[in-house]
C-alpha cells in the first residue's frame, strides 16, 4: 500500500513537473524579448537613446534595455561572449570579431559624418603634426584610419606622428595639459575641447573622407535567428528614432542628458557636425573602409560585405 501511494505521489509530482515546465516555455515563447544593447556614453549612439528614453524601452514587440559600458574591450567581451544581444560599437571592432569566427551582423549605421579632428590651436593644418602625438581611442576605428589617410593627402607617413590609444574622455585634458597635440575621437569630446577653448577643428571628417563609416548597430546571428519579428520591429523603430534624432529636438537633448553626461552647450556643438538619417550601410562605401584596412594592415581578412551586412531589416523599415 505504501509503495502504491509512494508511486501515485511520484507520478504526480512528474505531471506537475512537466505542466509547469509547458506553462513557463509557452510563457517565454509568447512574451517579448528583451534586447540588451551595449553602448559607450557618446553620442553616436543619439537613435538608441530616444528608443530608451522617449519610449522607456518598451514596444509592442519587444522591449529594449540600454547596457552601458566604459571601454570597447568590455563592451565587445559582452557582445562576443552573449551577455548582449547587440550593441552601437566602432564598425571595425565588429569587423575584426567577425573575422575571427563571431557571428555579428550590421543592420543599421549609427550615424553619418560627425568625426571631427581636434589639434591645439598652434597647429594649423595636418602637416605640422610631423613629430606630435596625436590620441586616437583604438587602433580599429574610423577615427585611426581618418588621421591615416590626413597624413597621407600631407605626403606624411603613419610613422611620421606618435599615435597613442587613449580613453576619449581623457583626451580634452591630455590636449589642455600638453600631453598630445591633437585627437580624434567619438563626440562629444571633441566639442568640449573647442567649447573649452584648448583645441579648434582642423578637420571634419567629411573634408578627409566624406561618407566614412564609423558606429553601427550590430546584433548576434543568434538572436536574430530567434527572434526575427523583434528584430525587424526594433530596426524599424531604430529608422524612425533616427529621423526624429535629426531634428535636434526637446525629446533629443533630454534623451542624451539621460546617458551622457554633457553641458548643452557642447551637446548643440556636437549635434551640428552629426546626422542620424540614412542609416543604411552601402556596398560601395563599406569596400572603400574594408581596402583601407588591408592597407594599412590591420586585418589579414576583413569579412565581405555579404558575410557582414544584412540590410533586410533596413530595407523594410524605409
Amino acid at each position: 500500500m505504501k509503495k502504491k501511494m509512494w508511486m501515485i505521489s511520484l507520478l504526480t509530482a512528474v505531471v506537475i513537473l512537466f505542466v509547469t515546465s509547458c506553462g513557463q516555455t509557452t510563457q517565454r515563447n509568447l512574451g517579448k524579448p528583451t534586447i540588451k544593447i551595449g553602448y559607450l556614453p557618446i553620442t553616436h549612439a543619439g537613435p538608441l537613446y530616444l528608443d530608451a528614453h522617449v519610449h522607456g524601452g518598451q514596444f509592442e514587440d519587444y522591449n529594449i534595455e540600454m547596457v552601458k559600458f566604459n571601454s570597447w574591450p568590455d563592451l565587445m567581451d559582452a557582445l562576443n561572449t552573449g551577455r548582449v544581444d547587440g550593441a552601437s560599437v566602432l564598425i571595425q571592432l565588429a569587423m575584426k570579431a567577425v573575422e575571427k569566427g563571431i557571428d555579428l551582423k550590421a543592420v543599421a549605421l549609427g550615424h553619418k559624418d560627425g568625426n571631427v579632428l581636434i589639434s591645439s590651436k598652434e597647429i594649423e593644418d595636418a602637416s605640422e603634426l610631423k613629430g606630435k602625438t596625436f590620441a586616437i581611442p583604438h587602433k580599429y576605428s574610423t577615427h585611426n584610419l581618418l588621421l591615416y589617410e590626413t597624413l597621407k593627402k600631407e605626403n606624411l607617413t603613419y610613422e611620421d606622428v606618435n599615435v597613442v590609444e587613449m580613453p576619449p574622455a581623457e583626451m580634452p585634458a591630455a590636449l589642455a595639459g600638453g600631453r598630445i597635440s591633437g585627437f580624434v575621437v567619438a563626440e562629444p569630446f571633441g566639442a568640449l575641447a573647442v567649447n573649452l577653448d584648448k583645441g579648434h577643428v582642423l578637420y571634419h571628417s567629411d573634408d578627409i573622407w566624406p561618407n566614412s563609416y564609423c558606429c553601427v548597430l550590430v546584433l548576434r546571428n543568434d538572436f536574430i535567428q530567434d527572434n526575427q519579428t523583434a528584430a525587424q520591429s526594433m530596426v524599424t523603430q531604430y529608422v524612425k528614432s533616427g529621423e526624429q534624432a535629426n531634428q535636434k529636438d526637446e525629446d533629443l537633448y533630454q534623451s542624451f542628458e539621460q546617458f551622457m553626461k554633457v553641458d548643452r552647450e557642447v551637446l548643440n556643438l556636437s549635434l551640428e557636425w552629426i546626422s542620424f538619417d540614412g542609416l543604411r550601410i552601402e556596398k560601395m562605401e563599406y569596400e572603400k573602409l574594408r581596402n583601407l584596412l588591408l592597407e594599412m594592415e590591420l586585418m589579414e581578412k576583413p569579412p565581405l560585405y555579404e558575410e557582414f551586412v544584412d540590410n533586410t531589416f533596413i530595407e523594410k523599415a524605409m
